[in-house]
């Protein structure tokens, strides 16, 4: 679609002031929707059901001290700063990322560490270090990453796949890349080392894929890091979430907490508005969902406006795992703790299985260990440490029953951080608290408790994939981790950028 230029935007929104657009849900997808629409001539209302935004990346404050709730890594500011420039603003001025290196620390089940370095000399000399004779192919690796990178990430990631003709046409690189290969079939083709084939290989779990499963695409993962690095907001992901809203409220837009939609309205056809849970109504022109698609799909709109996405096909897809994540606050600092670290049981592929396939909660576990007061000591009171770790798990069709089961799991995660990671640490814990999937269904009703929504499978990917427009709904569109190009920071943000080729700009509505 058309893209103005500043002074016509502002022009545009003098001569159709009156243009409404309604985003459902105040994640990073919906608020970077937000700001593209208020750009383009939009007059804005965020709804959000929660009491404050952020979806996924809340923010809880407890104790004294600060928690991400869920995404903590960046990689892609470019994509930032993006929405910054569209408020005539830098996104230095209301955001201080910090580049981390090494990125995280891999622990492996036998106490061997691998460092992923930010320099690739750096790297190369870790991988010497690991495994000599694997060197050549991690760089041969690297090399045929970057490629799926430029083609999987900068040709397609921000194009809206609304066509089957659109798949079509992009499916010979596909197969060129080997794309029909899953990501861990893919990295063993170019190293040997099961160390350095889980290291290149674990990155889709970062955004609900089984790596033994989901395409080879994935592979870009390693490239985008290296290419863009891994940072951290200074003050926690949550200073991002705050800086957007302030984007949103200088362009004279709303969000507004507490208001939870209940249905998306339908006229002919068309979406002219929302229902809230109190039963208010509010009239709008489009309506954009950040909402968990498959949520969006079978509770928000009324069956009746659905060919496509019927209870049946929803229901019948695959979804991600889900998470269980403890927070938690000591009141001592453990300075050999990296910012994040990666912790191996001793199980890979068959501890991936059990969570996706056979759904069952296994007695081992890997897990992610984030400590941000190793960067930012202020999110935590003075002499302390802030935590979370985070386990994946099956989402909700695995039929456990979190309410009895998650102190039990929470006692067997401390057991293992006592005996690898954090020494004594239970006895120097002031503050917890944890979330399971059930919560990421009650809370932030996510479909079958799913983290990532619907599995990255080809199969469920590119137009396989819910489209950014819907499908059934005229005027009725889709960001967020359910959407095209998919889950993780970058895919979110995307999947609003796509917004711009797929909504009409105001002034032509």
């Amino acid at each position: 679609m058309l893209t103005l230029a500043p002074t016509q935007r502002q022009s545009a929104r003098l001569e159709k002031p009156g243009r409404h657009a309604i985003v459902i849900g105040s994640g990073l997808g919906g608020l970077a929707a937000a700001i593209r629409l208020g750009a383009r001539g939009y007059r804005v209302t965020v709804l959000e059901k929660l009491d404050g935004p952020g979806g996924r990346a809340y923010v809880f404050e407890q104790d004294g001290f600060r928690f991400d709730a869920g995404p903590t890594i960046i990689t892609a500011p470019f994509l930032l700063k993006e929405l910054w420039a569209l408020v005539g603003r830098e996104l230095s001025q209301d955001v201080d990322l910090r580049p981390l290196d090494p990125f995280y620390r891999i622990r492996f089940h036998d106490g061997e560490v691998l460092d992923c370095f930010a320099g690739e000399e750096d790297m190369r000399a870790e991988v010497a270090r690991i495994s000599p004779k694997d060197v050549e192919g991690f760089e041969a690796f690297m090399c045929r990453a970057e490629e799926i990178y430029r083609i999987g990430f900068e040709r397609f990631g921000a194009i809206p796949f609304g066509n089957f003709r659109d798949m079509i046409k992009v499916l010979p690189e596909f197969v060129r890349l080997a794309s029909y290969e899953n990501v861990h079939g893919f990295v063993s083709r170019y190293v040997k080392d099961p160390r350095l084939r889980f290291a290149l290989s674990f990155h889709p779990l970062f955004v609900g894929g089984n790596p033994f499963k989901v395409t080879s695409i994935y592979g870009l993962i390693a490239f985008l890091e290296r290419r863009h690095g891994v940072h951290f907001a200074m003050g926690g992901t949550g200073r991002i979430v705050q800086g957007m809203v302030g984007l949103i409220q200088r362009q004279g837009n709303e969000v507004r907490y507490g208001a939870e939609v209940s249905e998306i309205i339908v006229e002919n056809g068309a979406a002219t508005g929302v229902q809230l849970s109190s039963g208010e109504r509010i009239k709008s022109d489009i309506v954009v969902s950040n909402a968990d698609t498959a949520w969006t799909y079978r509770k928000l709109v009324p069956p009746s406006a659905r060919k496509r996405w019927s209870d049946k096909k929803i229901d019948r897809a695959n979804y991600s795992m889900g998470l269980f994540v403890w927070y938690f606050g000591t009141s001592r600092q453990y300075q050999d703790v990296k910012h994040h670290t990666i912790l191996l049981g001793p199980r890979y592929k068959e501890l991936v299985t059990d969570i996706f396939k056979h759904r069952v909660l296994a007695d081992d576990f890997s897990l992610y260990l984030h400590r941000p007061t190793a960067t930012d000591p202020s999110l935590a009171p003075e002499g302390c440490d802030a935590f979370y770790v985070l386990s994946p798990v099956p989402h909700l069709d695995a039929g456990i029953d979190w309410t009895t089961k998650a102190e039990e799991y929470r006692r067997a995660i401390a057991q293992v951080l006592d005996s690898v990671a954090l020494p004594g640490f239970e006895d120097h814990i002031v503050t917890s608290r944890v979330m399971t999937p059930q919560d990421f269904h009650d809370r932030l009703l996510s479909h079958k408790g799913a983290a990532f929504s619907f599995e990255p499978l080809f199969s469920q990917s590119a137009w396989f994939r819910p489209h950014n427009k819907s499908e059934d709904v005229d005027r009725l569109y889709i960001v967020g981790a359910g959407t095209h190009p998919g889950a993780g920071v970058p895919g979110v943000l995307c999947s609003a950028k796509i917004l711009d080729k797929v909504v009409p700009h105001a002034a032509l509505l």
